[in-house]
């Protein structure tokens, strides 16, 4: 288990899953608008270090979505997936995967929870196998996840 501040992130051992949580000081309908609208993904998707471009992002059931980082050195990390289910403001559901680790696909549950004007978030992210939910980790994927949660709640304040 990982804990950055306000960020809480679990990958039981010798399972395929992992989860992420945090509550914000704002209502689910901000929080799932800064999930589902692309000017507002790109403030915070992501660790500072990188940049972000978003080629294609169409979030409703059916929609997909491809964005690259790219790093100081130009090096870019492309991204890509399908939403499968968005109930605004409660639910997502799309797949994950990233072009450095091919044929590994990842589905992506993400709950924004109602606390009267606050929201908690819970992420839960099932992998083809324990292999390759461990080498996504192995990656800083945790870092990232931490990283891109503090972005979110500076642009929800």
């Amino acid at each position: 288990m990982t804990t950055k501040e306000d960020t809480v992130i679990e990958a039981p051992p010798g399972t395929p899953f992992m989860e992420t949580r945090r509550e914000f000081d704002a209502a689910p309908e901000g929080v799932f608008r800064a999930f589902t609208d692309p000017e507002l993904v790109k403030q915070w998707l992501g660790p500072r270090r990188l940049t972000i471009r978003i080629e294609e992002f169409d979030a409703r059931a059916g929609g997909t979505y491809r964005y690259f980082h790219t790093d100081v050195d130009g090096k870019e990390f492309g991204f890509r997936g399908v939403f499968h289910d968005v109930q605004e403001p409660r639910l997502l559901i799309q797949t994950f995967e990233f072009d450095g680790a091919p044929d590994q696909v990842s589905l992506d549950t993400t709950w924004f929870e109602d606390l009267g004007g606050r929201t908690r978030l819970v992420q839960r992210s099932v992998f083809l196998s324990v292999e390759a939910r461990d080498m996504a980790l192995a990656t800083g994927m945790e870092s990232g996840i931490v990283e891109s949660m503090e972005r979110l709640d500076e642009l929800l304040r």
